[in-house]
């Protein structure tokens, strides 16, 4: 219940540009494992200045905007009630970057290169 009330908080307590600022945080870090890096180039300046705003939100959501219900779900539920608040404010952000037209566009550019014949007839085959 702590949890669902501060996962609620976060989500409206942040701003659409915070949840632009969390995908941007998201998307520089992830850019460093070996087998992304080479798709994105993010300077040490530019990555420091997104984790800074990333903190600065992060501190702001649960010391003013949801302190009391952050407050509760640590004095209940414990200290990983944020990471799952967190992964909630998270999958709201990347819904509503998903959600933007062009970016939807780019994922439906996949429907082209799939033979939905074949996954149809995956779908319908005779278990053994």
């Amino acid at each position: 219940v702590y949890a669902d009330d501060l996962s609620k908080c976060l989500v409206t307590g942040a701003t659409a540009k915070d949840k632009t600022d969390l995908v941007r945080w998201v998307f520089a870090n992830s850019a460093l494992h070996p087998q992304l890096s080479s798709l994105s180039r993010f300077t040490g300046d530019q990555r420091t200045a997104i984790n800074r705003t990333v903190g600065r939100l992060f501190e702001r959501l649960l010391t003013e905007t949801c302190q009391a219900p952050f407050r509760d779900a640590m004095a209940y539920e414990g200290p990983q009630t944020i990471e799952m608040s967190f992964s909630v404010l998270g999958q709201v952000a990347m819904r509503e970057l998903m959600s933007h037209p062009d970016v939807a566009k780019g994922f439906g550019e996949l429907e082209g290169y799939l033979d939905s014949g074949k996954i149809q007839g995956a779908a319908q085959a005779k278990r053994d």
